[in-house]
This record gives C-alpha cells, sequence and structure tokens, in this order.
C-alpha cells in the first residue's frame, strides 16, 4: 500500500494510505524516490515556522527527486519516464518579479511545496510541470534528493560572482556549506577558506576542494573577495563580513534567531561591503545547479550519513535535531 506523512499540527503526525493525484493541465505525476529532512521540516513538526510559512495538516518534503510518471494536458509527453527534481516555490508568474525571473520575490504572497502545498513525504507528488528540471538518464536519485539546498547555494555563487583567482571563504560546515565549497571550487579560486565549530568536518572540506581549514575559535585570515555565510547564526554572519577586504563581497544564506546581534553597519558602510541574501532559489540557480551537478562537478551523496523509509519520520526528526556529529544529511525512501 503506498502511503504518505501528515503532520496533522505540531508534534501529531500519523502515516496514512496515499492516492495519486492525477496531473491536470500544466501538471506532472511524479514517483517520489527520496526526500531530504532539513531543519525547516523539523520547525513544520514543532510548530515553532512562521504562521505564513505553514500550513496544517501538511504531507511535507521539499527536497526530493524522482521520476515521472503521468503528465496532464498542455505537458509535453517525452516528459513521462524521465528523472526530475523541482522547485519548491509556487510563485504566480504573472507579478513583475516573476517576470524578471525572481520568483522567491513573488508578490502575490508564499506558497511552497511541503509547507503551505503537499510536499514530497509520500509515494508520489503531483505539481506544475514548470516547476520541474530535467536530469541527466544515468542520474543519480538518491545524490538528487539534495540539489534543494544546492539550488539555494547556487543563487548565492551566482550573486557572489567569485572571479577565477579570487580569494574566497565559507562559513559553515553544514550541508550548505560543504555545497558553498563545491560551488566556488569550481571557478577555480586562488585559495578557499572554510570556517566552522567543528574540526571533525575538515577532511570532508578538503575533500570538495578547501584549500584551508580553521574552527571559529582560532585566529582567522581577513582579505577575503567573497564570503558565503551558510551558519544561520548572527555570530557566524559577523566571523564572515570579518574575514573579507574592503570593498568585498559577502552572502547571507542563514536565518538567525530574532533579535540577535548581528552585523555592524557601521562596519559595512565604512568598508563599503557588498551584501547580498538568498531565501529559496529562483528557476536561474536551479537550471545552474543541474549543469553543475550532471557535469560531475557536485557531490552530494558523501553528505547523506542515514536511508530511513517513511514510517520512520519521527526517528528521522529526531536525528536531524539531534546535534550528534555523525548524522549528516537524512533521507526518507516512500
Amino acid at each position: 500500500m503506498s502511503t504518505a506523512v501528515v503532520v496533522e499540527a505540531p508534534g501529531t503526525h500519523r502515516l496514512v494510505a496515499h492516492t495519486p493525484r492525477e496531473p491536470g493541465p500544466g501538471e506532472a505525476l511524479v514517483r517520489v524516490h527520496a526526500v531530504g529532512i532539513c531543519g525547516s521540516d523539523r520547525e513544520v513538526y514543532q510548530g515553532n515556522r512562521p504562521e505564513e510559512y505553514v500550513r496544517y495538516p501538511l504531507t511535507p518534503g521539499h527536497e526530493w527527486s524522482g521520476t515521472v510518471a503521468a503528465v496532464g494536458a498542455g505537458v509535453p509527453d517525452s516528459l513521462t519516464g524521465r528523472k526530475v527534481v523541482g522547485e519548491g516555490f509556487r510563485n504566480c508568474q504573472v507579478c513583475d518579479r516573476c517576470h524578471a525571473g525572481e520568483t522567491t520575490l513573488c508578490a502575490h504572497g508564499y506558497e511552497e511545496t511541503g509547507f503551505t502545498q503537499p510536499g514530497a513525504m509520500a509515494a508520489t507528488l503531483t505539481l506544475p510541470a514548470r516547476l520541474l528540471h530535467v536530469l541527466p538518464d544515468t542520474a543519480d536519485l538518491t545524490a538528487a534528493a539534495l540539489l534543494e539546498p544546492a539550488a539555494c547555494i547556487a543563487a548565492a555563487a551566482v550573486k557572489a560572482r567569485a572571479l577565477p583567482g579570487e580569494r574566497v571563504a565559507v562559513v559553515g560546515t553544514g550541508t550548505l556549506g560543504m555545497f558553498a565549497v563545491q560551488f566556488l571550487r569550481a571557478g577555480s579560486p586562488a585559495e578557499l577558506l572554510v570556517v566552522g565549530t567543528r574540526g571533525d568536518r575538515e577532511a570532508l572540506a578538503r575533500q570538495f576542494g578547501a584549500t584551508g581549514f580553521r574552527t571559529r575559535d582560532q585566529e582567522l585570515p581577513d582579505g577575503f573577495d567573497v564570503v558565503i555565510e551558510t551558519a544561520g547564526s548572527a555570530s557566524a554572519a559577523r566571523t564572515a563580513a570579518g574575514l573579507l577586504r574592503r570593498g568585498g563581497r559577502l552572502v547571507l544564506t542563514g536565518i538567525p534567531a530574532p533579535g540577535a546581534d548581528g552585523l555592524d553597519p557601521t562596519d559595512l558602510v565604512v568598508r563599503q561591503l557588498e551584501v547580498h541574501t538568498v531565501f529559496g532559489a529562483p528557476p536561474d540557480a536551479w537550471s545552474h545547479t543541474v549543469r553543475v551537478f550532471g557535469a560531475g562537478l557536485l557531490d552530494p551523496l558523501p553528505l547523506v550519513t542515514h536511508e530511513l523509509p517513511l514510517s520512520d519520520f519521527a526517528t528521522a526528526i529526531d536525528l536531524v535535531g539531534s546535534g550528534d556529529p555523525k548524522v549528516g544529511k537524512v533521507l526518507l525512501r516512500p
């Protein structure tokens, strides 16, 4: 029997029978291969995600990979049978921001797969076909389940505009940080420093292309052209800014706790730092990610440490929040 996870309300979930929803016009039905769990899924389950960014009852799951099983009217039949990943933001397509390609800034409110619309913690997912990105036929679908967080970092890498030969750095050593290392390494930097709180991440960071590694309690160099912050704390943002040369480029992807003491505006102005932020991934970042993945420049698999069945949803949520250094990316396999 096909099943799906439903979070009825914060702290309450159940496994239910799942009936695939036939795709309507412009839609596709995808057989889910794997779905990742991130901190925002934990927020959904615990009930501490902002009210306007979640709608209960809900099937979570916004990081996923799968194979197209059927398409609706107006969708090319050639999509059937293809391996795919998909954007989460359900943008309106008609506002000025959507027309500019900035779909994560859609003026008509927030809708996202796995938060306000049914997600991928189910045997199948039906969604607008325009959100799909087709993978090479040889793609590893388990690895591809991590392309959603990778796309968010691709958006950061595009904004960072790192040029070959520049000095670049990453603050944060989680999944996002390790993707940032890989994207920046693909641009042939002169130096690629990783800064984190856990020394046990050094080997993985160097495997992905880091030329240096420091923990934040060590003396840190400065003078970097580009820094991408992925740790999600105000102190990490300050550390990232401190690594930059005057006029350097900073991209923030983490969301610190409200009220935290973060960047110093005086420092930003006096040193003329260029600051960018990322929340989600627009289509160009997704396309870039799929190209880089297809070219073999992105290797998500070493980040996966656990694969569990859907029935172990609660266990998976606990693993993600455990703080255990042996826990990396946790996947559910419908």
